[in-house]
């Protein structure tokens, strides 16, 4: 990844409704050289969509949980489907350390919490599961320090 492509990308992260030819205007460079970045960049994972950015809370989930999940032994696959299917299932991350799977949850209410921790520990092979609520979200989900660490390090 050079500095074109951090700029690209962060361009489409300030403005991700922005077509390739507003983005060659703005960065100075073909539309071809845009589409040929954007095509090599999801080609190599780098870029995996444009998926709307949502406030789950103005959506009626204002809460959020973190959970620690521990699971039976060689049971991830199984127990990873069974959370998917679970709609409040946000993420769920395989760890190390206390537990075998971090797990972002949402819900409308703390009694809404309680249900969605019910489904989560009727998922088969749920051993164990301890949960903390979110208070507020200070360093929300991101990627710009990144691109922007990228673009000052590339040659111009």
């Amino acid at each position: 990844m050079d500095e074109l492509d951090a700029r690209l990308l962060l361009l489409l992260t300030d403005e991700p409704r922005l077509g390739v030819l507003e983005c060659s205007r703005r960065l100075g460079v073909a539309r071809g050289t845009v589409q040929a970045r954007l095509d090599r960049l999801v080609e190599r994972g780098v870029l995996t969509g444009f998926p709307p950015a949502l406030d789950l809370g103005a959506m009626g989930y204002g809460l959020t949980a973190f959970a620690v999940v521990e699971i039976a032994q060689g049971r991830r696959a199984e127990v990873c489907e069974g959370l998917a299917a679970i709609s409040e299932v946000c993420e769920v991350h395989a760890t190390t350390g206390q537990g075998d799977l971090f797990v972002r949850m949402v819900a409308r209410s703390n009694a809404d919490l309680q249900r969605v921790v019910d489904e989560v520990v009727d998922v088969p092979h749920v051993r164990r599961l301890s949960t903390s609520i979110a208070l507020s979200t200070p360093v929300p989900p991101r990627v710009r320090p990144l691109l922007e660490r990228v673009k000052g390090r590339s040659p111009r």
